[in-house]
């Protein structure tokens, strides 16, 4: 799993932002307005979960033995608590 990079939030605002333009959908008074707009909110909807991966990635290279990344053992881990921390941040 991974994050979305600042050059990828940047594509889809401007994917979004043509296709209501191109549908006729909603006229912008300011694009650069409504496109940082759009940036900030996709930005937002992918942070959490984001966060919740950094803070797994953490766990788990803190523990005490190692688990190799990709190993059946490190997905099985990831998965587990990336649901733990994910039930976190939704309360």
């Amino acid at each position: 799993m991974s994050r979305l990079s600042e050059d990828r939030i940047s594509h889809l605002a401007h994917i979004i932002l043509d296709g209501l333009w191109k549908n006729d959908l909603a006229d912008f008074p300011s694009e650069g307005r409504v496109l940082a707009e759009t940036k900030r909110v996709l930005r937002e909807f992918f942070g959490p979960e984001g966060r919740v991966d950094e803070t797994v990635r953490k766990k788990i290279e803190s523990l005490s033995r190692h688990v190799p990344p990709g190993s059946r053992e490190w997905d099985v881990l990831y998965r587990k608590y990336f649901e733990e921390e994910s039930k976190k941040h939704r309360t």
